[in-house]
């Protein structure tokens, strides 16, 4: 994961968005919050969407293997912050919210044990395939019984360009959560015509997919 840290460091993070993401402003009812409730973000980055859910009333923790990236969220966001160190991670907190940086393999479920909800934009699809089995199967491990998840995945032909992000289809969705979640696919369509990256590859078509997922 030595890449990521350098992709922040040269500033190659064309995953980021200035505003927060229309499927999680459509989608949040699916995670049934209340205001007040905490809501974890893995591999969180500098996010808006951390921000949209601390203007929507709800606490925030996430995870993030850089610390510039959680410098970046607190600085560009105008958020005084204080840092404070526990076991392996430098956990960078605000009012409402806090970053863990640290390997999110790390997280247990003490770290978690507030959490509600889950929001998943650009975690699963920026893992390679190896690592999706290992990172759902910790996610199931360190959050409660009947904990919801918001999670946005990526399909395309992953032979015509290459990730991060990666293809994610729905059969991988339902091989990694359904034997601990219960999952429903929200919302699935191709979007090919609002990714120019994807369209200057020639890549056929990219599936843009929403899912509701609910630990048992």
């Amino acid at each position: 994961m030595t890449d990521w840290i350098q992709r922040w460091k040269e500033g190659k993070i064309g995953w980021h968005r200035q505003q927060p993401n229309s499927k999680l402003i459509e989608f949040i009812d699916c995670l049934q919050l209340e205001k007040g409730d905490e809501v974890f973000v893995p591999l969180c980055g500098k996010s808006a969407d951390m921000i949209y859910l601390l203007d929507r009333g709800y606490r925030v923790i996430g995870v993030e293997l850089s610390t510039l990236a959680a410098e970046q969220f607190f600085d560009e966001n105008k958020l005084e912050y204080s840092i404070r160190y526990s076991g392996k991670f430098s956990i960078y907190s605000a009012d409402n919210i806090q970053i863990y940086c640290g390997d999110y393999f790390e997280l247990d479920s003490e770290h978690l044990k507030s959490v509600v909800g889950v929001y998943d934009r650009a975690s699963l699809v920026a893992l390679p395939v190896e690592l999706r089995v290992k990172y759902a199967a910790h996610l199931y491990s360190i959050i409660s019984k009947d904990c919801r998840v918001l999670l946005l995945t990526l399909n395309y032909p992953q032979l015509q360009i290459s990730g991060p992000p990666f293809a994610v289809n729905q059969e991988e969705v339902w091989s990694l959560y359904e034997k601990g979640f219960d999952c429903q696919q929200l919302q699935c369509f191709n979007d090919i015509e609002n990714e120019p990256k994807f369209q200057r590859a020639n890549v056929d078509f990219i599936e843009k997919a929403t899912y509701c997922l609910r630990k048992n």
